[in-house]
C-alpha cells in the first residue's frame, strides 16, 4: 500500500489561496489582523486536507517573540530623515500586516561595544533584524555572516561578506542618468556623490561613468562629496562650477544633494536648467516640488522597504535559506535638465 503523502503548510496556502505568512499567523493564533473570511478559509483548508503541524515546528514557533528590529546608524536626526523615514514606514506597514511589531535600535558605539546587536537575538527579544544605512566600515556585521540569525541589509551590500540583502540597482541608476545627459548633449559633467564608504556610492558612479561616454573614470576635480545633505549638495555644486565654469550638468547621488545643488547654483546667479542642468537620484516626494521640479532616477524606496521586511520574514520562517535581490530603477523626467547652451 502506497504511503500517503504528508500535507505541508504550502499545500494549505495553495488550497486556501492565502500567503504562507497568513496561514502561519492563523495556525499560531496570531491572526488578529486577518479578516474573518480569510481565517475561515484557511481553517477550512486545514480541515479538508487533514493538515497537522509538526511538534518541532510548533516548538520553534513558541520561541518566537513577534518582534523585528530595525538597526539604523548613529546619525543626527536619523528618524526624521526622509529616506530613512520612508524605509521605516514601509517596514512597519509590512510587519504590522504580518502580525509583527517593530523595535528601533541605533548602532552607536556603546550599543555595538556591548554586543547588543547579538544579545538582542540571544535573549529572544527579536526574531529578525533589518540593517539600514550600513557602510563598509561596519565590521560588526561579520557577526551575522554565519547565517544563524535572520539578518538582512536594506538597500546596500558589503563586498566580501555573505549577508542577505534587498537593494536597488544603483549601477543602472547611474547609467540612466548618464545616458539621459549624454542624449541631451552634455559632455562636461560633474558628480556630487555620497559617502565613499557606502558601496552603492561606487555602484552609482561606475554606472554613470560607463554611460556618460568618457571612456575613463571622472577626474578627481569633477567629483565632490555632498555628504548626502542639502547643505552639502549646495556647497559641492558651488565648488564644482567655480573650479570648472564650463560644466553644463551635475548628477547628484540623492535628491537631497540635488535640491541643495539647485539652491547653491541659484545663489551664485546660475539658472537651472538654462545655464546648467541637475539630475538627482531617489525620486523622493519633495523632488516634484522644488524649483524647477527635479529630473531624477526613481529608486522605489517604499516598495523596497516592504519587500525587505517580507524577505526577512521568509528567513525567520525558514521559507528561504538566503536572500539576494536587486530591484529595477527608472528615470523620472521633469524640468531640471535642458540641452547645453551652444
Amino acid at each position: 500500500m502506497a504511503k500517503r503523502k504528508s500535507v505541508s503548510i504550502k499545500d494549505v496556502a495553495r488550497e486556501s489561496q492565502a500567503s504562507l505568512t497568513t496561514v502561519s499567523l492563523v495556525l499560531n493564533k496570531r491572526d488578529w489582523r486577518i479578516s474573518p473570511a480569510t481565517r475561515e478559509r484557511v481553517l477550512e483548508a486545514v480541515q479538508r486536507l487533514g493538515y497537522r503541524p509538526s511538534r518541532m515546528a510548533q516548538g520553534l514557533q513558541a520561541q518566537r517573540s513577534g518582534f523585528l528590529a530595525i538597526l539604523v546608524p548613529q546619525l543626527r536626526h536619523a528618524f526624521a530623515d526622509a529616506y530613512f523615514g520612508e524605509l521605516i514606514s514601509a517596514i512597519h506597514d509590512q510587519a504590522r500586516e504580518s502580525g509583527y511589531k517593530v523595535i528601533l535600535e541605533v548602532a552607536d558605539e556603546t550599543y555595538l561595544a556591548a554586543s547588543q546587536h547579538v544579545e538582542i537575538f540571544d535573549r529572544h527579544v527579536i526574531d529578525g533584524m533589518l540593517c539600514m544605512g550600513v557602510t563598509n566600515r561596519d565590521v560588526y556585521l561579520k557577526d551575522f555572516e554565519k547565517g544563524d540569525r535572520p539578518v538582512l541589509l536594506v538597500n546596500n551590500y558589503l563586498p566580501g561578506l555573505v549577508l542577505n540583502s534587498v537593494r536597488c540597482d544603483y549601477v543602472e541608476a547611474g547609467r540612466l542618468a548618464g545616458h539621459y545627459l549624454r542624449e541631451k548633449g552634455h559632455r562636461h559633467v560633474g558628480l556630487i556623490h555620497g559617502a565613499q564608504e557606502v558601496q552603492t556610492t561606487h555602484d552609482l558612479r561606475r554606472g554613470f561613468e560607463d554611460a556618460i561616454g568618457l571612456n575613463a573614470p571622472l577626474a578627481a576635480e569633477l567629483l565632490e562629496d555632498g555628504l548626502y545633505t542639502e547643505e552639502g549638495g549646495a556647497e559641492a555644486a558651488i565648488r564644482l562650477v567655480r573650479r570648472h565654469p564650463n560644466l553644463t550638468a551635475l548628477f547628484a547621488g540623492n535628491d537631497k544633494m540635488a535640491i541643495g545643488a539647485i539652491a547653491g547654483l541659484k545663489s551664485i546667479g546660475l539658472r537651472v536648467p538654462e545655464e546648467i542642468s541637475v539630475v538627482g537620484c531617489d525620486d523622493m516626494h519633495s523632488a516634484a516640488f522644488c524649483d524647477p521640479p527635479l529630473t531624477t532616477v526613481r529608486t522605489p524606496i517604499y516598495e523596497l522597504g516592504r519587500r525587505a521586511c517580507e524577505r526577512l520574514l521568509d528567513l525567520v520562517f525558514n521559507r528561504a535559506e538566503a536572500v539576494q535581490e536587486v530591484h529595477p530603477v527608472s528615470l523620472t523626467v521633469r524640468k531640471s535638465v535642458a540641452a547645453p547652451r551652444a
